[in-house]
């Protein structure tokens, strides 16, 4: 039976962005679940109040603005925006020391966050981008979520076609009509980011290796 081969690996951050309803958390979700000893969740502090079905560490982590400030100031951010008037964050800490360790961290964050981090660390993110099929369908989403009331669902339509304009600006983007398709696809573009060659550190070596075997 042949050796196993386990190259040494530096993980790396893929993002998942998307307006408010498009399927980006449910598709986070069942990722965690399936991937769970090879993919940590990033877990973003939010001034938002938290949501009757959230848990605090769980879902975020649930901070005051003082707080919140106090970790900008002090260079424990990874990345940072205001979305429909709240505040949200990445710690960096925790996503440092799982790509460190191999591990690929999952980020459900919106376009302004992905685009921080972008800028601070291209070669270590992948970008995807999550459309709901039709503006109706983003609304119907919102509505039998019933998280929100009238006036933040109509505020955050609104908001969804500024976010929809930034979709040029990720690797890949998925149409999430049916969700075990979208996540299926999801699924196709982690398995293909891991096997980058910038991303299998002990590639190299391996393959001097395999040259010198008789």
């Amino acid at each position: 039976m042949a050796d196993t081969v386990d190259l040494k690996r530096r993980g790396f951050m893929l993002v998942l962005s998307s307006p408010s309803g498009a399927g980006k958390s449910s598709i986070a979700r069942q990722l965690i679940d399936e991937e769970r000893e090879r993919v940590a969740l990033s877990i973003s502090v939010t001034t938002r109040q938290r949501r009757s079905s959230e848990i605090d560490g769980v879902h975020y982590h649930f901070i005051d603005t003082r707080q919140f400030g106090r970790m900008r100031d002090a260079g424990d951010l990874l990345e940072w925006a205001e979305v429909h008037g709240n505040l949200y964050a990445t710690p960096a800490g925790p996503v440092e020391e799982a790509l460190s360790a191999g591990k690929d961290v999952l980020f459900d964050i919106d376009w302004q966050g992905a685009a921080q981090i972008a800028k601070a660390a291209r070669e270590d993110v992948v970008l995807v981008f999550i459309l709901a099929p039709s503006m109706a369908e983003l609304r119907s989403r919102l509505v039998r979520r019933a998280e929100d009331d009238d006036d933040v669902i109509q505020r955050r339509l609104r908001n969804a076609r500024d976010e929809i304009g930034h979709w040029g600006e990720y690797d890949y983007v998925v149409i999430n009509q049916d969700l075990e398709q979208s996540l299926a696809a999801v699924r196709s573009i982690l398995v293909a980011e891991r096997h980058k060659r910038i991303r299998q550190r002990g590639l190299a070596d391996f393959v001097v290796a395999l040259q010198s075997e008789q």
